[in-house]
C-alpha cells in the first residue's frame, strides 16, 4: 500500500490516496500506521476518498482508531496533495469531509525559477505558499457540540478538573473543543489533565481542549490535547474554536495569529456571513510503502 506522510505546522498524518489504493479495515489500520516505534508514526490516518459532488472526500481516524469529523491541518494537507498531484484544474476547489464541504483557495507564488513540487506536476511555475480553508461556522450550543448542559450557550463556564475550577467556552467546529484562557500555559502537565478534560462527564463524545494564552488583539499562544491523539503540536479546529472563543469574551479582534507548537495559523471570522477561515501551510515529509 502506498501512502504519503504530510505534515500541517507538525499535525502529522499519514495519507492514503483512495482513488488507487482500497483500504479495508481504516480504524485498524490507523493504530498501526500511527504507531510511532512500530509504524510509520502520526497524529492518524486519512483517506483521500473520491467525492461526486467535491475534487475529493477526507475520511479521517484518530491515532487511537476512533473517527473523526474533521481537521484543519489535515485538510490542508489533502488540498496540497490534490494540486500537486493534478487532481485539480483550479487554486480554487472544494473537499467534502463528514463536517460538511470546505472550500479551498491554494495561494500561490509565481516565478519562473520556482519550482514547487516532487510529484512532477504540471504546476511547476506555481509555489505553494500557503492553504486557506473556509472552515464553516461555528457552534455554540450544548447539545450540538455535544456538552450535556441545558444552557444556549457556554461561556467561561466553569468546570473542574483534577480538584481544580476552570472556565471553559464551548465551540465546535465540526467535532467538540473546550477553550481554556490561563496566563500561563507553558508549564501545564498536559499528560495528566489533558485525559480528565477528554473524557469529563460533560462531554459525551470526549473533547478536545485548547489550553490559550492571550498576547494581544490580535495574538496569541496555545496548546491543545486531542481526543484521540494526546497532545499534539496544532490543531486546525482547535484554533478556529479558540479564537472564536476569544472573540465571544472580547479578548481578541476578528483576525488573529495563533502561535502553536509546531508554527503560526492565522485565522479570521467574517461576521456577515458568519464563517471562520484558516491559513496555514501544508508540508509532504516522504512517500512510501506500508
Amino acid at each position: 500500500m502506498k501512502f504519503t506522510k504530510m505534515q500541517g505546522i507538525g499535525n502529522d498524518y499519514v495519507y492514503i490516496n483512495c482513488f488507487e489504493e482500497t483500504v479495508e479495515n481504516p480504524s485498524e489500520l490507523a493504530v498501526k500506521v500511527s504507531d510511532r516505534h512500530f509504524g510509520i508514526g502520526s497524529d492518524g490516518l486519512i483517506l483521500i476518498k473520491p467525492s461526486e459532488t467535491c475534487a475529493a472526500y477526507m475520511e479521517m481516524y484518530n491515532a487511537d482508531g476512533s473517527q473523526a469529523s474533521m481537521c484543519g491541518n489535515g485538510i490542508r494537507c489533502v488540498a496540497r496533495y490534490l494540486y500537486e498531484h493534478d487532481m485539480v484544474d483550479s487554486n480554487e476547489f472544494y473537499i467534502d469531509t463528514a463536517a460538511g464541504r470546505k472550500r479551498i483557495t491554494i495561494n500561490l507564488e509565481h516565478g519562473s525559477n520556482l519550482h514547487s513540487t516532487s510529484s512532477g506536476s504540471k504546476n511547476k511555475y506555481h509555489v505553494v505558499r500557503s492553504i486557506t480553508v473556509e472552515m464553516g461556522s461555528p457552534v455554540t450550543y450544548p447539545k450540538n457540540i455535544p456538552v450535556d448542559s441545558d444552557k444556549r450557550i457556554l461561556v467561561e463556564e466553569p468546570i473542574f478538573v483534577d480538584g481544580k475550577e476552570y472556565k471553559m467556552t464551548c465551540v465546535s467546529m465540526g467535532n467538540p473543543h473546550a477553550v481554556i484562557f490561563l496566563d500561563d500555559i507553558e508549564s501545564l502537565d498536559l499528560e495528566k489533565i489533558g485525559p480528565k478534560f477528554e473524557h469529563h462527564e460533560m462531554f459525551p463524545e470526549r473533547t478536545n481542549t485548547e489550553f490559550i494564552k492571550v498576547l494581544g488583539r490580535d495574538e496569541m499562544d496555545m496548546r491543545v490535547w486531542e481526543r484521540g491523539s494526546g497532545e499534539t503540536l496544532a490543531c486546525g479546529t482547535g484554533a478556529c474554536a479558540a479564537m472564536y472563543a476569544a472573540l465571544l469574551t472580547d479578548r481578541t479582534e476578528a483576525g488573529v495569529t495563533i502561535h502553536l507548537l509546531g508554527g503560526d495559523l492565522f485565522i479570521t471570522y467574517d461576521k456577515i456571513n458568519n464563517m471562520i477561515s484558516m491559513t496555514g501551510p501544508a508540508e509532504i515529509v516522504f512517500e512510501g510503502e506500508f
